[in-house]
């Protein structure tokens, strides 16, 4: 496990969406959903699948499904050290959807040549955004 004081703690985003569970598992469980509001990709909901992000000029992203339970929960890891799950709860009508992003750590650097931690700042910014985006797309 190795010191706790040299971990990155995990990025969360937490949300509650004004739709049914259904509704949210489709926008994040789903090739088209993903694509819509994250990143163009050739994701299949299936255990052990291994697919692709297509991020932009940072090329694609190799990923692979860890575990998917539909429709509360997607695990997946994302490029070499990072793991990416999303968590649903149904609330009659409405979803709490939460966003993790682990496996940060601040003695690794990305393939890009960036510490964890710098993009870690990023990152945790960025996703405030990105979980809008799906805010948007779920509730439009």
């Amino acid at each position: 496990m190795g010191n706790q004081l040299n971990t990155l703690p995990a990025i969360r985003q937490t949300q509650v969406f004004n739709a049914p569970i259904e509704k949210v598992w489709s926008a994040v469980a789903t090739s088209e959903g993903i694509a819509v509001w994250f990143m163009p990709n050739d994701f299949k909901p299936e255990e052990g699948y291994e697919f692709h992000l297509e991020a932009g000029p940072f090329g694609k992203s190799p990923c692979k499904v860890t575990e998917i339970t539909p429709p509360n929960r997607l695990s997946f890891e994302w490029g070499k050290d990072w793991t990416l799950t999303f968590e649903l709860v149904d609330l009659k009508g409405k979803t709490e959807f939460t966003l993790i992003h682990d496996g940060w750590d601040p003695e690794k650097v990305t393939e890009f040549g960036q510490t964890h931690a710098e993009v870690r700042e990023r990152m945790s910014g960025g996703w405030v955004g990105i979980v809008q985006k799906l805010s948007q797309y779920i509730e439009a």
